[in-house]
């Protein structure tokens, strides 16, 4: 009687466990649907931000949500590692707030990473998975700059995804910084990227390809060192922010002559080939900065180019903004519609990956990795 009992409740028990998984899964797709409508939503994942200006002042965390709000959908949040110094008998009573506004140095800054970790944890746990922090206020020419990103990851554990922007070459600001100058051949810089590439934490570089106003037709100063370091570490994820430009660093122009018809090749071709060298596979190129933008549109021929060049390496383009401390939505999303001359001739799927689908999966295999080492090397 229990043999039979049992085998014809089978049936029935198969029937609800079948609804239950039905069930299960119905709610897992419209899930699923509900996060895919959200991400489509959004204008852009914003690769590049800082939160905070040259002397440490920005916007609040919860303003910028709101500034935000519909358009942006994961963003990087940084402060700037640099301070401006307030040097009366150089600029009087005057305070300076961007390093062209004086010739009184610039310094490191170490608290931004404190403050940044702090905005950050006062959100919603839902709230923090909209940014993607990263470390900045380490020198680079300091050997024990490593130290300091591993003591910022222990202390701040499930925050930070990455370093930088931090600055190697940059057009008027190495100059001012006090201390010795940041460079591509100092060990130092070398320590800081294999320590990301064994953590996992995400790169990105400013470093200018070239000096300011580099005659044409010239091979760019940096650009040897840079790919030359690049290449020591293929395994650290690294970001080249703004391809490599400047405010007077301009994209490399060349043309051939009468007497030599071998020209260097220019901005786009020098990307293009680092893209297909197989030892920079880890490389990617972020668009952010207006300073960008401006040059992208430029004219008809150069936006054709631009949009072959984006069809091509969808997957290691990203966008960002390079805002700093912004105060208005509008403001804010000036530099994105910058690029619409180019967003409305990229194919789909080279729209979808550059403005938000490349900005995911660098920073989302980022974040796990950077989780498993700190809870590796948590403090017992």
């Amino acid at each position: 009687m229990q043999r039979r009992y049992l085998s014809q409740a089978r049936p029935h028990h198969h029937q609800s466990l079948k609804k239950m998984l039905l069930t299960i899964a119905t709610t897992a797709a419209i899930s699923a649907s509900m996060l895919v409508t959200a991400a489509d939503k959004y204008l852009f994942n914003d690769s590049h931000f800082h939160l905070t200006n040259y002397v440490q002042q920005g916007t609040d965390i919860r303003d910028y949500l709101k500034i935000m709000g519909d358009k942006v959908g994961r963003s990087t949040l940084f402060g700037i590692p640099l301070q401006q110094s307030w040097s009366h008998s150089v600029t009087g009573d005057f305070a300076p707030t961007y390093y062209l506004q004086s010739d009184a140095p610039l310094y490191y800054y170490s608290f931004t990473d404190a403050y940044i970790a702090q905005a950050y944890l006062s959100l919603s746990k839902s709230e923090r998975k909209r940014f993607d922090p990263m470390i900045t206020g380490f020198n680079p020419a300091d050997m024990y700059g490593v130290d300091h990103i591993r003591r910022v990851l222990l202390t701040f554990p499930g925050v930070f995804s990455g370093i930088g922007e931090f600055s190697i070459h940059k057009e008027f600001v190495s100059a001012k910084v006090a201390g010795d100058t940041a460079s591509l051949t100092d060990p130092a810089l070398d320590r800081i990227l294999e320590f990301a590439g064994e953590v996992g934490l995400v790169a990105i570089i400013h470093n200018d390809i070239d000096m300011p106003f580099a005659k044409e037709n010239s091979t760019p100063v940096y650009l040897e060192q840079m790919k030359t370091v690049l290449k020591r570490h293929p395994n650290t994820t690294i970001i080249w922010a703004h391809m490599g430009l400047g405010r007077v660093v301009h994209p490399v122009q060349t043309q051939a002559t009468e007497q030599d018809a071998a020209r260097p090749p220019n901005q786009l071709e020098i990307a293009e080939s680092m893209l297909l060298d197989p030892e920079l596979k880890h490389v990617y190129f972020d668009i952010s900065w207006d300073e960008v933008a401006k040059y992208a549109v430029s004219s008809p021929e150069t936006i054709t180019k631009v949009v072959a060049f984006f069809n091509r390496f969808p997957d290691r383009l990203l966008f960002g903004t390079d805002n700093v401390a912004p105060t208005a939505q509008e403001a804010h999303l000036k530099v994105f519609h910058m690029w619409d001359p180019i967003w409305s001739q990229i194919t789909p799927e080279a729209n979808e990956k550059i403005r938000k689908g490349t900005y995911a999966k660098v920073f989302d295999t980022a974040a796990k990795k950077v989780r498993r080492w700190e809870q590796a090397n948590a403090k017992k």
